[in-house]
């Protein structure tokens, strides 16, 4: 029996590029979506800020440094589906859990080797 879970992320970012071979590595299927290639809904943000709260806006990122006050001011579903590059990523649901990150407990919780 196969395990699946739908991963959102950046396909050119290198800690998602690390999460998907280490998780098909450890028997996942893995849905991907591409946030810049295949932008979620607002109803989908909404959906993942319900999951993992104001952590989803990486405000560590390049894309937050270089967005003006004005843009950092809006809602965290407009500002994600304005620039999707501002998710922390990997966000990952698998059997009704919610993962944010490719921490060494994200890991341990998905059965990878840490």
């Amino acid at each position: 029996m196969s395990k699946s879970l739908k991963m959102y992320g950046l396909d050119y970012c290198s800690t998602v590029q690390k999460a998907r071979a280490e998780l098909e590595s450890a028997g996942w299927q893995i849905e991907f979506h591409d946030v810049k290639e295949n932008t979620p809904s607002k109803a989908e943000w909404t959906e993942m800020l319900e999951a993992f709260g104001e952590k989803l806006v990486n405000r560590a990122s390049l894309t937050w440094r270089g967005m003006s006050d004005a843009e950092r001011a809006a809602a965290p579903e407009d500002m994600l589906s304005a620039k999707p590059p501002l998710m922390k990523r990997p966000a990952i649901e698998a059997d009704g859990a919610y993962y944010l990150g490719w921490t060494k407990n994200v890991k341990r919780a998905l059965g990878v080797e840490v």
